[in-house]
This record gives C-alpha cells, sequence and structure tokens, in this order.
C-alpha cells in the first residue's frame, strides 16, 4: 500500500506540472533571467542553476512533508479511533478529485485553501529580494528553498496525502516523490521558458491532466473505502 502512495504523488507531481507550469512560469522566468548574461546564453552553465533552485524546493517537500506525516502519526497514536489513517487518505483522494477539477479547468474551488499559505509567503518572499542576483549554486539552492514555500494548492493536497501517511519519514518520502515528479516540468521550463508557458495555457493539455488527476483521486478513494469496510 505505501508504495502506491509514493507512486501516486509522483504521477501527480508530473501531471501537475501543468500547474506548475503555469503558476511558477514568472518565477522560473525570474530565476532564469536574474542569471549572469554569459550563464543564460550557455544551457550547459545554466542548467547547474536550475537543478540548485530545484533542489532547494524538493529540500522545503520534504521538511513539511516530514513534518506532517509526524503531526499524523502522532494524532492516530493518541486516538482510539482506528480508522483515522484511512480517513485522511479518503480526505486526500477527495483533494486530488478536486485538484484535476481544477487542471482541467471545470472548478476552481482550490484557489480558496491557497490563500491559507499567503499570510506565511507575505513574510518570505521579501527574503528572495535580496538574494538577487543569484551568483552561485548555494544561493540559488537557498532561494529554491524559499520558492518551496509559495502558496500552491497542488502542495496542500500531498501534503494531506503525507499527513495519512504513517510518519514523518514516509511523510518526507511522499512530498519527495510529489516533488521528483514535477521536476522535469520546472527543469524543461527554466530551459524554455516561453514554449512550455503557451503548453501549459493549452485547454486540452490542462483537461487532459485534470482527467488523470480526477482518475488517480478516484482509484485513492477506492483503495480508502475498501480497507475500511474490510
Amino acid at each position: 500500500m505505501m508504495e502506491s502512495i509514493y507512486l501516486t504523488a509522483l504521477m501527480v507531481g508530473l501531471l501537475g506540472g501543468i500547474h506548475c507550469l503555469g503558476m511558477c512560469g514568472g518565477v522560473v522566468g525570474s530565476l532564469t533571467f536574474n542569471l549572469k548574461p554569459e550563464v543564460q546564453l550557455s544551457w550547459w552553465r545554466m542548467f547547474p542553476y536550475q537543478l540548485s533552485y530545484n533542489a532547494g524546493r524538493l529540500t522545503s517537500y520534504v521538511l513539511i512533508g516530514s513534518l506532517f506525516g509526524f503531526l499524523g502519526n502522532s494524532l492516530i497514536s493518541l486516538t482510539s479511533f482506528l480508522p483515522l489513517q484511512q480517513t485522511l487518505q479518503i480526505i486526500a483522494g477527495l483533494f486530488m478529485i478536486v485538484l484535476g477539477l481544477y487542471l482541467g479547468g471545470w472548478w476552481n474551488g482550490i484557489v480558496a485553501v491557497e490563500r491559507l499559505g499567503q499570510g506565511v509567503w507575505k513574510r518570505l518572499a521579501p527574503l528572495t529580494k535580496k538574494m538577487m542576483p543569484v551568483q552561485n549554486f548555494y544561493q540559488a539552492w537557498l532561494y529554491g528553498l524559499v520558492w518551496g514555500w509559495l502558496p500552491c494548492g497542488l502542495v496542500y493536497s500531498m501534503l494531506i496525502m503525507a499527513l495519512s501517511a504513517g510518519g514523518g519519514l514516509e511523510g518526507g518520502l511522499v512530498m519527495l516523490a510529489f516533488g521528483l515528479g514535477t521536476l522535469p516540468n520546472l527543469l524543461l521550463m527554466g530551459s524554455f521558458a516561453f514554449f512550455f508557458t503557451k503548453l501549459a495555457r493549452t485547454l486540452w493539455v490542462r483537461r487532459l491532466a485534470g482527467f488523470l488527476v480526477i482518475v488517480m483521486g478516484g482509484v485513492q478513494l477506492y483503495w480508502s473505502t475498501t480497507l475500511q469496510l474490510s
């Protein structure tokens, strides 16, 4: 069962990358265009910076995922309500369906969830201005560490899954798998920003990704409800 959670997180990250391209397009473009001109003109010199940015982002995901996994496991340990973990997994499945509806452009309800993180982001965002222009890989990693806290319904959906994962290590691995799923889209966008921004806004691409995430959410619900009934 745990392996399926990691695979689901990876696939949601990959499919949800359409959302990442739209939401993080401005961030990725800013990161790219604030590098030294000689770095921007060389893909081989720019790519390590893109890796550093995303390594920082994934570090934030793993840390917060571990925290959520630990909190979820502690809550399960303290309660006599045995199906709590399955209940959290059902909630994660519902979030995935809502996320799929958002990706496909059918319903924007998850935007309300994204607003929950605005307060934290307003306090962290000014730190990024102090890091510009990026001069080295360590500075790029630090920028990515802050970037990982950008309010995102996709991330919040996966944090619900991390909450139900069963422990701090498992929660961190869920968010690592999710982050790795988002990596190809954002790395490619860092190098081909304009093309991938246009792709992310193509209706059929968004709807296909949204439909597949809804299917995965339905599978997650099926597994969770089956466990509760068994």
